[in-house]
């Protein structure tokens, strides 16, 4: 069996396929909503890869990114026009998850008084850099929504659930790996 080519030279003129089939143009905001999923679940790839880090911790961001990657096929699709339709692939029940592993990390973590800047360990900084991304995909997934575009609820909530995880996350991360967090100084 011939192995297939990664290249297809079907985007060479700033086209490109949503499921289905449909041709549109690259920076469409379709595109820019799910490929900033993409990019987001990229990023929550280099949190898991940062040295330190837990087994449980990874586990629970591998099961992230396989609901994100759940999240940018559903946003690959157009529902208006019939011929595929997919579901986000995320439930109520994978938020209150976030939620529960919001509240375990949190547990386990002094209160904060002032604002925390993005830094400390590797793994917070990556943390942070996801949750910025994160706060884009949303908003990208906003702009899609005012198109017209029809968008499940939950999609929209567990997205915004996880930029929270994502802040609580950098946290933990810094309180396990012994790194101090940097508050903010006004002057």
């Amino acid at each position: 069996m011939k192995k297939s080519n990664v290249y297809t030279r079907g985007g060479d003129a700033g086209m490109t396929s949503l499921v289905g089939g449909q041709r549109v143009k690259k920076n469409d905001i379709r595109i820019e909503a799910y490929g900033t999923v993409d990019e987001l679940n990229s990023v929550i790839g280099l949190v898991a890869a940062c040295p330190g880090i837990p087994p449980e911790e990874t586990d629970n961001l591998h099961y992230i990114q396989n609901k994100l990657f759940n999240l940018g096929g559903y946003l690959a699709c157009r529902s208006d026009e019939g011929t595929y339709r997919m579901e986000p692939g995320i439930s109520e029940a994978d938020i209150e998850k976030l939620e529960h592993l919001t509240d375990i990390y949190d547990s386990r973590l002094e209160p904060f008084r002032t604002f925390i800047l993005p830094g400390g360990s590797q793994a917070a900084a990556t943390c942070h850099l996801a949750r910025t991304v994160c706060r884009r995909a949303e908003r990208r997934i906003l702009d899609l929504a005012d198109t017209g575009a029809e968008i499940d609820p939950v999609a929209l909530k567990f997205v915004n659930r996880l930029s929270d995880f994502l802040f609580v996350l950098a946290r933990y991360n810094n309180s396990i790996l012994g790194t101090p967090e940097i508050f903010w100084k006004k002057d």
